[in-house]
């Protein structure tokens, strides 16, 4: 049984703190805000009661609060304690919130989720990359969490999490974009259907041929993008995302494509 200590209880904090509690390990939490505590969770009144005895701290708080949520307590924090900062924060803030943590001579980890929190809970799939990482690794591994150390330099593990979100939240930025202007046109039904169907059947096939193909048919799928922009507006659609399209297949056509790595 460890000591674990929660600074935030959202919904990961709180979905954290649960199985914690049921694999039957020690949980405080800190939270200034009045939100619910999970059943079996020692709620403190102050960060300072909170990290008392603490082995692990889990920051799962919104990136503008991890630096305070550091600062908070660090004074008293055990020296042997395990911090590891959940927040979808910059690699520089995660350097800087693991450079205020060496100073103390506390081990930091820059922990990044791979997937949403509900359903997985502490079994989230996650990078990880900080002083602390082989140990983060070694103890949530046991907890069933699917993790990965990528080494000790912190910011590492944020840097691919936030290049994968440029896809992955541009990915639904446009789904939505483009629902929006299918319920305009009376085809949402059908336009539904069909992305679904196009992204059930996608493969790597498809994805090297969509980013190849633009190099060569650039300028078409520009003057296809400007017509799909025209149309979003005459439906009343702010077409911010597919503006953005039009910006960038102008951008290939100067400047070329990035390297496609060879599938493995």
């Amino acid at each position: 049984m460890a000591n674990f200590t929660l600074f935030g209880l959202g919904e990961a904090g709180s979905l954290f703190a649960a199985d914690l509690i049921a694999a039957g390990h020690q949980v405080k939490a800190f939270d200034p805000a009045p939100v619910a505590t999970p059943k079996g969770v020692q709620r403190c009144e102050t960060p300072k009661q909170a990290v008392f005895h603490a082995e692990v701290i889990i920051a799962a708080t919104a990136a503008a609060d991890s630096k305070a949520a550091l600062e908070q307590a660090l004074a008293i924090m055990p020296k042997s304690v395990l911090y590891a900062d959940f927040s979808t924060a910059s690699a520089s803030l995660k350097r800087e919130l693991a450079t205020t943590a060496a100073t103390n001579g506390i081990d930091f980890v820059d922990v990044a989720l791979l997937s949403v929190v509900p359903g997985k809970g502490i079994g989230t799939t996650a990078l990880v990359s900080g002083s602390g990482a082989d140990r983060f690794v070694s103890i949530f591994s046991d907890l069933g969490m699917p993790v990965e150390s990528i080494g000790a330099i912190a910011g590492d593990a944020a840097t691919r999490k936030l290049l994968r979100s440029v896809f992955m939240k541009g990915m639904a930025a446009v789904v939505i974009e483009a629902l929006k202007a299918g319920e305009k046109a009376g085809q949402l039904e059908w336009l539904w259907e069909n992305i679904s169907t196009e992204i059930a059947q996608a493969d790597a096939q498809l994805l090297h041929r969509l980013v190849a193909g633009t190099g060569p048919h650039a300028l078409r799928r520009m003057h296809e993008m400007e017509a799909s922009e025209a149309l979003l507006k005459e439906l009343g659609v702010d077409p911010v995302m597919t503006r953005s399209t039009v910006q960038s297949l102008k951008n290939v056509l100067q400047d070329g494509l990035p390297e496609i790595p060879v599938a493995g």
